[in-house]
């Protein structure tokens, strides 16, 4: 590469010439091993994704079939004892599943094996299912459970009814994990667009342990639990909100706190 600059006096006449070569060689070769490490490092993580997809889905089957003979065992044994073992292989086994579907989930979305299935579902049946699936969880914990929408939202919607049913509840469960009394709150409300499509907006708040400004940012990163010594009785993998926002991310949405 070739550049010429001129010299000038104060009076603008020419007095000197800069000239400067520069080999090109060395920087393209430079550019070309940042090109193929980067192209490398993206074939990894695009393995280590389709390989964590793969065991997970491995893994749930037998899982599957522990926590089946386990409700088998709790269903037909008289021995208390035996019976409160069980309960605590359900209760271990439903956290390893949860564990496992997280890790699939994720992996799936970052391969970019994660569809979003559309079709049409009724909004106050989905809303309804997820209050029943936390409440429990929230009774528990002696906290009210909320929920309030607008009236006049239309009650068949077109979308992904499972996935928009696992954002609400991520939410909802993660605020109920977090607060240790009071209250969760969960306020639905619509937007309506051109053609008609409509922008639904999902806000959760609660009386929980707070979190600090700066930690924010890190609320979305995988495997990332801030707070960690104000958390460090919850269990938790840090990865609930970052397949919520990948999910919401999947669907033209978009997450914040």
């Amino acid at each position: 590469n070739l550049s010429i600059n001129k010299i000038c006096d104060n009076y603008g006449d020419v007095i000197g010439y800069i000239v400067i070569v520069t080999d090109l060689s060395e920087r393209l070769k430079y550019v070309k091993i940042l090109e193929d490490a980067k192209k490398e490092a993206e074939q990894a993580n695009n393995a280590k994704s389709v390989f964590l997809a793969n065991m997970s889905h491995e893994i749930r089957t037998p899982i599957n079939a522990v926590l089946g003979l386990d409700e088998m065992i709790i269903r037909e044994s008289k021995d208390e004892n035996i019976t409160a073992y069980a309960k605590d292989i359900e209760s271990a086994g439903k956290t390893l599943l949860s564990l496992v579907n997280d890790i699939l989930d994720l992996s799936k979305i970052e391969s970019g094996k994660m569809e979003i299935l559309k079709g049409e579902y009724h909004l106050s049946s989905l809303l309804n299912d997820c209050f029943n699936m936390v409440h429990m969880m929230a009774h528990e914990k002696n906290l009210k459970l909320i929920i309030e929408n607008d009236e006049d939202i239309p009650g068949t919607l077109y979308g992904d009814e499972i996935r928009i049913r696992q954002i609400i509840t991520n939410l909802l469960s993660n605020a109920v994990k977090y607060t240790p009394k009071g209250q969760i709150t969960m306020k639905v409300k619509w937007q309506a667009l051109p053609n008609d499509y409509l922008l639904l907006g999902v806000a959760v708040t609660d009386t929980g342990i707070g979190i600090r400004k700066e930690n924010m940012e890190d609320l979305f990163n995988s495997f990332k639990r801030v707070e960690e010594k104000k958390i460090r009785s919850i269990e938790g993998t840090g990865l609930g909100l970052p397949i919520t926002k990948l999910l919401v991310e999947l669907m033209g949405g978009s997450i914040t706190v």
